[in-house]
């Protein structure tokens, strides 16, 4: 993986990048990997996942990335993409009852709320 000339390529150089600068990453269990880093077109993906989804400031480490990387020459688009939390879990829209189990049962697992109701025993 490395250029015509035996540099390293724009994709492991990337991958060193985030290892070296964005250790924050790692240190809140997250995890990042470059997807797509094609030189020839300028554009880089890259994913990160494990603790950085859901994370509540991953909209500014997206945002970091991003504006870093878009500073090096031979990159001209950067998309940084974190899996929503609530996709896994199935999101607000998800019915009330998966493979026979109520999510609300005991007032737990209703998105947006805990209490059982008054009809609770």
């Amino acid at each position: 993986m490395t250029d015509s000339e035996g540099e390293p390529s724009l994709r492991e150089r990337v991958e060193q990048w985030l290892a070296r600068e964005m250790p924050i990453i790692q240190m809140h269990g997250g995890t990042s990997a470059v997807r797509a880093a094609d030189p020839e077109t300028g554009e880089v993906i890259i994913e990160l996942g494990g603790g950085c989804k859901g994370c509540s400031v991953s909209d500014v480490t997206t945002g970091n990335i991003e504006a870093e990387l878009i500073t090096w020459p031979e990159i001209d688009e950067v998309t940084v993409r974190v899996p929503d939390a609530r996709d896994s879990l199935g999101g607000p829209d998800q019915p009330e009852s998966i493979m026979g189990i109520d999510r609300t049962e005991g007032g737990r697992g209703d998105w947006g709320s805990s209490n059982p109701g008054k009809d609770h025993l």
